[in-house]
């Protein structure tokens, strides 16, 4: 398999003496859709803009596609895309000029460019704003628009940085499809967000980043299957006074009121032996949901272990 990302013992010291990167390795393989997970601070966006060469590395070496993204600027730079965390493109230019200019950096045809433009403008529901100046566009429109951009040349690895921030939750549901669709027409991807719930729908595999240093680098499903309980909140469809007793079934329970309780079972318990766990007790259920985000357990104590102590993100 070929490996779209190739970082050895990268490291970045600031000329403040702030050490950024410790000698971090990793690699991303092609056609991936990969997390790069940490708090502020811990060194994502560094990374990126080494990766990106707007960084200048400290040591260490970094490859995209095999070639050196020191000694090979332009060709690395042609296989990259990379939609920043902050809008960085004119406000008074319209929708349409920005996505050309960019294309007209990688010295596309017009004409070429002028198809490209259309095509993501329209995959993004942007096209219709293509010829409305960009300060219009609202935060959401924005994020889209920077996709766009990043997309027209067609790179084979695309960057997001906290892509969907502040983006409500219909249009995050929107672009998350955008991006499965992209990733399995073979797009490499490589996503940060503090959406942990993002991270465990989109992405495969995952890197988890603190204070300059991989503290985890392992498979989703794997750094899911680490987790031995899962605590869920149950609404019922008819009021209780009191729960049933388990027997002998290692589960934990406790009324939140007359018509909801939260239950802690083993991680290894399915749905359905969850739900003939309630039927056998009479238990009638209306709705059933996490308590909270798998993921974001996980990652905060892969934080706690590596910190050896408490974590605020």
């Amino acid at each position: 398999m070929t490996t779209a990302i190739a970082i050895s013992d990268l490291t970045k010291i600031y000329a403040n003496g702030f050490e950024a990167l410790k000698g971090i390795s990793l690699q991303v393989q092609q056609g991936d859709f990969f997390a790069l997970l940490g708090p502020n601070g811990a060194g994502k966006s560094t990374t990126i803009g080494v990766l990106s060469t707007l960084v200048r590395k400290t040591g260490g070496t970094v490859e995209i596609f095999g070639k050196n993204v020191n000694s090979h600027v332009y060709e690395t730079k042609l296989d990259l895309g990379v939609v920043p965390q902050e809008v960085n493109f004119s406000q008074f230019e319209r929708v349409k000029d920005i996505v050309m200019t960019q294309a007209g950096y990688y010295g596309m045809p017009r004409k070429l460019a002028a198809e490209r433009c259309e095509k993501y403008l329209r995959k993004l529901d942007l096209w219709e704003k293509r010829n409305d100046r960009s300060r219009t566009l609202s935060g959401g429109m924005k994020r889209r628009l920077m996709i766009a951009r990043a997309l027209v040349h067609e790179p084979k690895l695309l960057i997001l940085d906290e892509p969907t921030a502040g983006v409500d939750i219909e249009l995050r549901r929107s672009m998350w499809e955008f991006l499965t669709e992209l990733n399995e027409s073979g797009t490499t991807i490589i996503l940060t967000t503090h959406y942990l719930e993002e991270a465990e729908q989109l992405c495969r595999n995952i890197a988890i980043i603190d204070k300059g240093r991989i503290v985890e680098n392992t498979s989703m499903r794997a750094l899911l299957a680490a987790l031995d309980k899962q605590t869920y909140i149950v609404d019922l469809a008819k009021p209780v006074e009191t729960l049933p007793d388990w027997g002998d079934v290692p589960v934990t329970a406790s009324l939140l009121d007359s018509h909801s309780f939260e239950i802690t079972v083993a991680a290894s318990l399915t749905m359905s032996g969850l739900f003939k766990l309630f039927l056998e007790r009479g238990i009638e259920v209306s709705a059933l949901r996490s308590k909270s985000n798998r993921l974001e357990q996980l990652f905060l104590g892969r934080l706690t272990d590596a910190r050896g102590d408490a974590v605020n993100v």
